[in-house]
């Protein structure tokens, strides 16, 4: 995958994930698990964008590790999502591919970081 596609996928998950927050609203467990996904699913492109622009090795990686470490943390709130039934049941469909692409994106930096690392400077 090129860096144009991780790009769109990247802003498109922070979007979709806006877009679910939109249903959490009402107590305050649901407001503070939204504002967490919005924070982290919205930080995952933004953290791609800066790796991409990285001057040096090290600060690639940094990059790559924080979009790594939001990538997990939007799963975790999605997963909290479903498991305190935070959403209404129609809804729910809505979460399942969001889940899967958090973990595809944690799983491919995961993979990208390992490969930089592997190279000679």
């Amino acid at each position: 995958m090129d860096a144009k596609e991780m790009l769109r996928r990247t802003k498109q998950f922070g979007y979709n994930c806006i877009d679910l927050s939109e249903y959490l609203e009402g107590s305050y467990l649901k407001n503070h698990v939204r504002s967490q996904l919005i924070r982290c699913a919205t930080s995952v492109g933004a953290n791609y964008r800066a790796a991409r622009l990285a001057q040096t090795k090290a600060s690639f990686v940094a990059k790559i590790s924080i979009s790594i470490e939001e990538a997990d943390e939007s799963a975790m709130w999605l997963e909290l999502i479903f498991d305190k039934k935070l959403l209404d049941p129609g809804r729910i469909k809505e979460l399942k591919p969001l889940l899967k692409e958090a973990n595809e994106l944690t799983a491919i930096f995961i993979a990208t970081r390992k490969t930089i690392q592997t190279k000679p400077t």
